[in-house]
């Protein structure tokens, strides 16, 4: 008997639907399996069987062939076993096929028949076909699928359930469809506890506003990475579709928290120096998504730059430009979303202290040229802002020290600008802030005054910037006038920005 059950597989973050075909004949007892299973699809043939066993069943001593159609693509993963146990049991009769053929399932299956939560299954939802009449889930998995799925989600705690439900029994229900949008969170880090720093919190400001990419420089103990840890504070609550987004990623990845559907942070990613390219890009055996994806709709920080494997650092060229990630492999090519906001930080020198006012640097020219070398000019010429971050004096460290402003009434700030460039940009595909804006645009909405232009080439000509540095200061000029709620990008805003760019010369020039 032939029998037919919805499945859906994964290749990176995109779902497509699999049909899980089932057939029971007469022949030798074997159990075999097709269609390009990998090793976990394959030994769920253990687990599927003795499953079925202890769920109460007894599956007649036949030729059983699974077939994983369409044959020609990879599946993988534990999340077959719940469709090829129901298939098995519609074959074998023990529940009618021509309603397990309405349904989808997902779900790994332990030993004793209970369904064991998966991951990926958010995007998995979002890829089941059309016309089903609900897809079971495992309980645990319930409410993260109902957040995308197009039929109604039955979850369930085991193989049991799923098959009296099936037979007509009553006792599972479909969980709600409906999600409230994001809340804003509430971070456990606040700017208010930032003293002094004024430029610096500035720049993080305009950076925030924009989307813009940041290195700051400075010795150790400046506060690099305490402002660092404050970014997402100011960020722009996730949007219903960024979350969504963003939890597709975690979900695919196996790092949303037990209990957690849908992400409501914004990512703050902070990987050590020494991870890897494929870390840090993605990639592996099975593709995965790296640092640079996981941190999509937020912030990647790079504490100590220079100490990470330059290859890595370059192969960050190419996301950073077109936000998106492909990891191709000799039978398959798998994208990956990574619109993130850079935020590096170094030491001026291999001590640290070569720009302390108060320390003496003990290290050689070539030392700190082989040191800042290491950073590539390409690279460099892809980060927004530059920022010298100096050490506080000891007056602005004491505990009657004024705290800094917090939070709340910059993320407002931030968050007006940014409504701004969502209504200038809201026509225009994956663009969403200015970092992201095309150079077609740069003439309507980054044109200047005279003196504005003027003001501009003759730091170009100093400086020497390369195009590119020339427009991401256009860039960063719009979103400081867009901060001061401003149609028209003036001389002020180009000069402002144009001094997070003259940094870059004092060092590596």
């Amino acid at each position: 008997m032939l029998a037919v059950a919805r499945a859906v597989g994964l290749v990176g973050i995109e779902a497509f639907p699999v049909d899980v075909e089932v057939d029971m004949s007469r022949g030798l007892p074997s159990f075999i399996m097709v269609g390009l299973p990998d090793n976990s699809v394959r030994e769920s043939r253990e687990r599927v069987q003795a499953a079925i066993v202890n769920s109460g069943y007894v599956i007649p001593p036949k030729k059983l062939t699974v077939n994983l159609a369409p044959a020609g693509r990879k599946k993988e993963g534990p999340a077959f076993d719940l469709p090829i146990a129901v298939g098995l049991l519609a074959a074998g009769g023990f529940i009618p096929a021509s309603r397990v053929e309405k349904f989808a399932f997902a779900g790994e299956l332990a030993l004793d028949g209970r369904i064991r939560p998966v991951r990926g299954m958010l995007p998995m939802a979002s890829g089941l076909p059309p016309g089903l009449e609900g897809v079971f889930v495992p309980a645990e998995n319930a409410q993260e699928a109902a957040i995308s799925s197009p039929a109604p989600v039955i979850p369930a705690g085991s193989l049991q359930e799923v098959a009296n439900w099936l037979q007509g029994a009553e006792g599972l229900f479909p969980e709600p469809s409906s999600l409230p949008v994001p809340e804003a969170p509430v971070y456990s880090v606040d700017f208010a506890e930032v003293h002094g720093q004024h430029q610096p919190r500035r720049a993080l400001e305009i950076a925030a506003a924009g989307g813009h990419n940041m290195l700051m420089i400075g010795p150790p103990g400046a506060g690099k990475t305490m402002l660092a840890q404050r970014l997402p504070s100011i960020l722009p609550p996730l949007s219903r579709i960024e979350a969504i987004e963003t939890t597709k990623i975690h979900s695919v990845a196996g790092l949303l928290p037990e209990g957690v559907a849908l992400v409501r942070e914004r990512p703050f990613r902070a990987p050590h120096h020494t991870v890897s390219t494929p870390g840090l890009i993605g990639g592996g055996t099975h593709p995965r998504p790296g640092e640079v994806s996981l941190a999509h709709n937020g912030v990647l920080f790079l504490d100590e730059l220079p100490e990470f494997n330059r290859n890595a650092l370059e192969a960050m060229r190419q996301p950073m430009e077109s936000c998106r990630v492909t990891v191709s492999r000799a039978v398959t090519s798998t994208d990956f979303p990574a619109r993130f906001m850079l935020v590096a930080a170094m030491n001026p020198c291999p001590c640290g202290y070569l720009t302390h006012p108060g320390k003496a640097c003990n290290c050689g020219a070539s030392q700190v040229q082989r040191y800042l070398g290491k950073i590539s000019g390409p690279l460099l010429d892809r980060i927004d802002i530059h920022l010298e971050v100096a050490p506080l004096s000891r007056g602005q460290l004491g505990p009657d020290a004024e705290p800094g402003e917090p939070s709340a009434p910059i993320r407002a700030r931030v968050a007006a600008a940014r409504s701004i460039q969502e209504e200038r940009y809201r026509n225009l595909k994956d663009v969403f802030c200015n970092a992201c804006m095309p150079p077609s645009l740069l003439r309507k909405h980054c044109a200047v005054d005279s003196s504005g232009r003027k003001l501009l080439d003759a730091a170009a000509a100093r400086f020497g910037f390369s195009a590119r540095a020339y427009y991401r200061a256009l860039r960063v000029s719009r979103t400081i006038a867009d901060l001061s709620g401003e149609d028209r990008v003036s001389s002020a805003h180009v000069a402002e920005a144009v001094q997070f760019r003259a940094l870059e010369r004092d060092y590596w020039v």
